[in-house]
């Protein structure tokens, strides 16, 4: 009888493990849009829009807002021989890419999606559209860049990590969910009127 009850409970525990596996990649896409997140999205969407404050009462951190992703989050700086911890915590500004502050191209890279992190922080990257709006606040000055450009390239195409004469923006990570053998690429401009 207890085998019994064993093989039950293994077959059990087989079938709830196969089932995340299956489900996993597609659990945040669903609460998405299950939740809507209008709120939340407005909100991200008037701290782009508000003008740059002449003084700031307190240090901001270095971060990126991306209403249409739901994304407010921290820049993470570091040497590339640690890009997978880094990786692990967040963004990632790819340490050979430019800074805001000094024009060029600025590169960004998040995780899309593991099992242990199902929503990665940059899950949603697939929800930019050509026209968003992207803040970035560096050294505590807020950066404006307009989406001009979303591709889908090889994960050996480096030179979505090359040097730009113009100001830009350019965020990546790995597509598809199920085999992320690609890169799933967003490049914005700086607005130059701010």
């Amino acid at each position: 009888m207890t085998l019994k009850k064993t093989n039950n409970l293994l077959l059990a525990l087989i079938i709830l493990i196969n089932a995340y596996v299956i489900a996993g990649p597609f659990l945040p896409a669903i609460l998405f849009h299950w939740h809507g997140y209008s709120a939340k999205r407005q909100q991200l969407q008037a701290k782009v829009n508000a003008p740059q404050p002449k003084q700031l009462a307190t240090p901001q951190p270095n971060q990126v807002i991306i209403p249409s992703m739901l994304l407010d989050q921290p820049i993470l700086d570091g040497p590339e021989s640690q890009q997978y911890a880094i990786l692990n915590k967040g963004i990632w500004r790819f340490q050979w890419s430019s800074t805001p502050d000094k024009g060029g191209n600025t590169v960004l890279i998040g995780h899309r999606f593991t099992y242990t992190d199902p929503r990665g922080v940059f899950y949603f990257l697939n929800k930019v559209k050509i026209g968003d709006r992207i803040a970035v606040w560096w050294n505590n000055k807020k950066y404006v860049y307009d989406v001009v450009g979303i591709n889908q390239v090889p994960a050996t195409d480096t030179a979505i990590e090359g040097r730009s004469h113009q100001a830009e923006l350019t965020l990546f990570t790995c597509t598809p969910l199920w085999l992320p053998k690609d890169r799933l690429v967003v490049v914005a401009d700086l607005e130059t009127n701010l």
